[in-house]
């Protein structure tokens, strides 16, 4: 029997019609997520499971078969984790969407992969309870490739990133046998903690098909402050003396003058365009106002030209959504952007903001930077015109200088978006080649066929 459909043959015995896609017109819509410079391969055929014993059954048939397995979420990412490879079975669990418990006692939820993090955290709230992870793109990803990729977001800079919030996985593994990690209680320290060896994986070691996660209760309404500078250097040094004042604001974002502009240009926010750093900082603590006066005053210490406080909650939302159409705004200047992700020490958020600068003019492209200010993980944005092969080839090029400058200052190719293909030969430099060889020997053990995401990582 051909190999195509001995596969097809396998899978429809364990799952229903519905949950197979096997025209390549469709198929072709699921090779690839949102990063630039990422080969895709055409998958095989596209699976979209319910429940964990289907997925179980697509393991097992893929493991039989020798089959590579791509797992994938909404597909918002921006490194090629989810880019299908030749031949692949893409695995698609978006179905599984089920928010399985919620319990304000013990202050967690159980929720399939499928959940998108917006549902989530809008369920949640009607308990009065909090799940603070909120990347970008909340409205869209879900919560499998938030554990994938250890997604963060703007309020990371207070309640951290996706890692602090998983508490336990229920993992379909490579043969199709189902494991169980971590735990549903406030402690627990038995074993080697392999929940927080799965979040970041980049669904190389397994497949997440159940998570318990953490929740806090809802904090007080957050207000937001905007500053504008003069300089992205003094910019900086303003978010290292807040921080080393020891205030914790909810939330603590930069965007230089490029983004800046090209927000305006395309919501009619009416920020200030004569600014070469606005700052937003926010607190959503009981007196929020006394907070941001107080920060508002660093501000100005260290050279703000303007220093704007929200009276409300829908000025502060005002502010925020200026921040969230950040990386929208810089997608309409050229027809192609690649989306960095380099963190580096709060100390020297102000270096990486001027050497990207210095990126950016050597190679004469527009790079517009937005960050998590309060946790020094920057997000320069490449913008360049795919269809001139020299722009494009200097884009990439620059993207590469923009890591190098990162691992130079201190800091790690990636605060949030993950390695997949973009950034693998990167991963290399970063852990060295006892830290790789590691790493290898842990995919080997779960994955000994080498089935799962191939070509992902390293």
């Amino acid at each position: 029997m051909d190999d195509h459909l001995e596969l097809l043959e396998q899978l429809r015995a364990g799952l229903p019609d519905e949950a197979l896609i096997t025209d390549p017109d469709v198929t072709a819509s699921y090779a690839h997520d949102m990063a630039s410079f990422c080969e895709a391969g055409a998958p095989a055929v596209v699976v979209l499971p319910r429940t964990v014993e289907q997925v179980q059954h697509i393991m097992r048939t893929a493991t039989d078969l020798r089959v590579p397995v791509v797992p994938q979420g909404a597909r918002t990412g921006l490194s090629g984790g989810a880019n299908a490879s030749d031949g692949c079975i893409v695995l698609s669990l978006v179905k599984m969407d089920r928010i399985l418990e919620i319990s304000p006692v013990d202050r967690i939820a159980v929720v399939e992969p499928g959940v998108v993090n917006a549902v989530l955290s809008r369920a949640v709230a009607e308990h009065g309870l909090y799940y603070p992870p909120d990347p970008s793109s909340w409205e869209q990803c879900t919560i499998g490739g938030n554990i994938g990729t250890a997604s963060g977001g703007l309020c990371c800079v207070k309640y951290g990133v996706t890692a602090e919030y998983v508490l336990g996985l229920d993992v379909v593994l490579a043969d199709g046998r189902l494991m169980r990690t971590g735990r549903r209680t406030a402690k627990g320290v038995a074993g080697y903690d392999l929940t927080r060896l799965f979040v970041g994986s980049e669904g190389s070691l397994g497949i997440v098909v159940r998570a318990v996660l953490a929740l806090k209760p809802s904090p007080p309404q957050q207000l937001v402050l905007a500053a504008e500078f003069p300089s992205a250097a003094a910019a900086c040094e303003a978010v290292c003396e807040i921080m080393a004042r020891g205030h914790v604001p909810s939330l603590l974002e930069l965007m230089d003058r490029t983004t800046v502009q090209a927000v305006n240009k395309l919501g009619h926010m009416g920020l200030p365009e004569s600014t070469e750093a606005l700052l937003l900082a926010a607190f959503d603590t009981p007196d929020p106002a006394a907070d941001l006066a107080a920060v508002g005053e660093l501000c100005t210490a260290a050279g703000a030209t303007q220093v704007v406080p929200a009276e409300d909650a829908a000025e502060s939302e005002m502010l925020l959504q200026a921040r969230r159409m950040s990386l929208p705004a810089m997608e309409t200047i050229k027809s192609a952007t690649m989306i960095d992700d380099v963190c580096v020490p709060r100390s020297k958020l102000g270096a990486m903001l001027d050497g990207t600068a210095a990126i950016a003019a050597r190679y004469g492209l527009t790079i517009g930077v937005c960050a998590h200010a309060g946790d020094g993980n920057t997000h320069p944005v490449v913008c360049f015109d795919a269809a001139d092969e020299d722009e494009s080839r200097r884009a990439r090029e620059s993207f590469d200088e923009i890591m190098a400058l990162g691992l130079e200052l201190g800091g790690t190719i990636t605060g949030e978006h993950g390695v997949g293909v973009l950034k693998k030969e990167w991963l290399a430099r970063e852990l060295g080649p006892v830290g790789l060889e590691m790493q290898r020997a842990v995919k080997q053990t779960f994955d000994p066929l080498g089935i799962l995401n191939p070509g992902k990582l390293f």
